[in-house]
């Protein structure tokens, strides 16, 4: 009989910013993350601001600089500027070619983001297949929001599909509708983030409302996967960790959506450096982690409520 032909489009490409190994907090087992790159959202407290852009971009490390002046010589857009007090960039003029990190002997200036193909990704998952399948582990895609790279993520979730590897993906839920019920039924699990409760306030913080991000919830555990969503609450000091957002969550996780049990607190941590090397604002006027204390109660009142929690991924 004639083989049965691939749906699999193995040329695919995706722009991804980094793939880690061995992680063991971002789903079952030992897994591997693939960070696609491009998000609707602007969250202030985002730990991963290198993956709101969709394209690539240019990072630079001071403490690695050592002031040879080679950026500088080979811009070919004249964008840098040895001084002083450092490398200058005036990001205006820079087109992030990659030059200067091609050519950089320490590494200071580096790019943010690689195309990939569908293929190319198989091939590097395909290492760890062994601690897959000793774990009960796999892929989670993640970002930035997997969804904005729709159709990568389509055909590398086909392929895992047909090649047995468990899939996971962690996502805002901001999706067209489309889009997310297409691709749900080729997910094993979703890590699906909740921030705020009240719409304005998620307005105000993310740079998006929660509608859509509640009814992409809805949808999905009123499909009967329930079981395969993991709630996953960033802890962020005065603002997702007040007590009326808190009881907003809870409230809405009860009695709208009902049979999602799994919750994952992820305590802040400060990653303004990440903005500085990006050349960013960083918007958040806290840079310590909530409360040892604070983190227990909020785990309590969810515990409290019903809810399997785990702090941390």
């Amino acid at each position: 009989m004639p083989q049965k032909e691939s749906v699999v489009d193995w040329n695919a490409q995706g722009t991804v910013f980094d793939v880690q190994r061995f992680a063991v907090h971002d789903g079952p087992g030992i897994r591997t993350l693939v960070f696609l790159k491009g998000c609707p959202l602007s969250c202030w407290w985002c730990q991963n601001p290198e993956g709101i852009s969709p394209i690539p971009e240019l990072m630079h490390f001071e403490f690695r600089c050592m002031r040879c002046g080679t950026c500088q010589e080979v811009c070919p857009q004249d964008a840098l500027e040895l001084t002083q007090g450092g490398v200058v960039i005036d990001r205006t003029q820079c087109t992030r070619c990659g030059v200067c990190a091609h050519y950089c002997p320490t590494t200071a200036w580096q790019m943010v983001g690689f195309t990939l193909s569908v293929k190319e990704l198989m091939q590097e998952l395909e290492k760890d297949r062994l601690y897959y399948d000793q774990s009960g582990g796999g892929v989670t895609f993640t970002g930035g929001e997997p969804f904005m790279q729709a159709r990568f993520l389509q055909h590398a979730l086909k392929a895992c599909k047909e090649l047995g590897i468990h899939t996971a993906v962690e996502t805002s839920g901001f999706v067209p509708k489309d889009i997310f019920s297409q691709l749900a039924p080729l997910i094993d699990v979703f890590l699906y983030d909740q921030k705020l409760a009240d719409s304005q306030q998620h307005a105000y913080f993310t740079g998006v409302p929660n509608e859509l991000i509640k009814e992409n919830l809805k949808a999905l555990a009123g499909s009967g996967r329930a079981s395969d969503v993991i709630i996953r609450i960033p802890l962020i000091p005065g603002i997702t960790d007040t007590h009326e957002n808190i009881e907003g969550l809870i409230s809405f996780l009860k009695n709208d959506i009902g049979s999602v049990r799994r919750v994952d607190l992820l305590p802040f941590h400060d990653v303004g450096e990440k903005y500085v090397r990006l050349g960013k604002p960083y918007r958040m006027p806290t840079h310590e982690s909530p409360d040892a204390d604070h983190v227990e109660h909020i785990k309590a009142l969810f515990e409290n409520s019903g809810f399997t929690v785990k702090v941390g991924g």
